[in-house]
């Protein structure tokens, strides 16, 4: 819905007082250049386009004053800011960072893949749409990542792009400092909960209904907590306590998973086969505590086949805001009612040349 609107109206009364006093200019009566005794015999000769014109030049300035003043008073035609509900949900993603993501037990694309990029590929899709899964357009999604510390890395957005963007940079823990090294399951879920819990907090109400009221963590780990502040299964209580669900997905193969370990004198990756261990115990009791489920994902199909499962959860009313753009007319060419409107300064330039035009050529007058 768009409308017309005056920013600064209290200055278009000074160039209405500038019109009215063009007014006396108008009248014809004032402004002989000749003055007879008597235009009787005058009378019945025709009168001249110039001469029916005469008050044009007037006229022409009155009009620039008059759209000088209105460019002042900042005419501007607005989108009006509008609120919309749509079907959606808020979900706080929660990606496990942590070295052993970088066991080489998954495959994008027909290639072989570590953990963290698959969780990442398949997660792209979930949130934007692609393979098989239809994307969730209307959620606030955020993204919490962690090892041995927890980070929110997005907020809850509706901006999906940023999402997926800041998806893709996360890259594994320890390559690089074995102190970051680490999986502090509790720290991450309880800051995930934090986030919700303001998110559904500060959210507008309408009509006394809460727009946020489905809220969940998608939580994506393949290890055991052994580091961090928070016990899991605090975490868990504190977000059963905010009514968000907790859908733990257990990534990884079992018993075993080839492991980079370095690389040989040709700069080629040694591989290894390491044991591999997932606590599922705690993975399910977090999702069972919450009204959530528990997953396990051997491979990037069974991962797709989780979110697919996880896109079908309940959804709720979602507020989304939309931004308030102005054109000003003053400045900028608008449409309004079906016509197209150029720069109101353009037209007051117009009438300002069209009056220099006439009063120096056709109806120049003698003073």
């Amino acid at each position: 819905m768009t409308f017309l609107t005056l920013l600064d109206p209290w200055l278009l009364p000074l160039s209405l007082l500038a019109v009215v006093a063009l007014l006396p200019m108008l009248d014809r009566r004032r402004h002989s250049p000749l003055k007879y005794s008597s235009l009787a015999i005058a009378a019945p000769l025709a009168k001249s386009w110039a001469l029916r014109l005469r008050w044009l030049p007037a006229a022409l300035r009155a009009s620039a004053i008059l759209l000088l003043g209105l460019c002042l008073a900042r005419p501007v035609i607005a989108n009006q800011q509008t609120k919309t509900f749509v079907e959606g949900a808020a979900i706080e993603i929660v990606v496990d960072r942590s070295s052993s993501m970088r066991a080489l037990d998954f495959s994008v694309g027909g290639s072989t893949s570590d953990r963290l990029e698959a969780v990442k590929s398949v997660a792209t899709s979930f949130i934007a749409g692609g393979m098989g899964l239809s994307g969730r357009p209307n959620d606030l999604i955020g993204v919490t990542c962690f090892a041995r510390f927890a980070d929110s890395l997005s907020p809850l957005t509706l901006d999906h792009g940023y999402v997926v963007d800041v998806l893709r940079q996360m890259q594994p823990a320890g390559a690089s400092d074995r102190s970051e090294d680490g999986t502090a399951i509790g720290d991450a879920v309880a800051l995930a909960v934090e986030r919700l819990r303001d998110a559904m907090k500060n959210a507008p109400k309408d009509g006394g209904r809460q727009p946020i009221e489905s809220a969940a963590i998608v939580l994506l780990t393949d290890g055991e907590n052994n580091a961090g502040d928070v016990d899991p299964r605090v975490a868990a209580d504190l977000a059963k306590t905010c009514g968000i669900k907790i859908y733990s997905v257990g990534v990884g193969s079992k018993g075993s998973a080839p492991f980079p370990v370095g690389t040989d004198p040709f700069g080629q990756p040694i591989i290894r086969s390491v044991a591999v261990n997932i606590d599922e115990e705690l993975l399910k009791d977090m999702a069972t505590r919450t009204g959530g489920e528990y997953f396990r994902a051997t491979d990037t199909q069974s991962l797709r086949a989780i979110y697919s499962k996880i896109d079908a959860m309940e959804k709720t009313q979602t507020e989304q805001r939309r931004s308030m753009l102005y054109t000003d007319l003053a400045v900028q060419a608008g449409s309004w009612g079906g016509w197209s409107l150029p720069p109101l300064l353009a037209i007051a330039a117009l009438c300002l040349a069209g009056e220099l035009l006439l009063t120096n050529t056709r109806l120049r007058t003698l003073n």
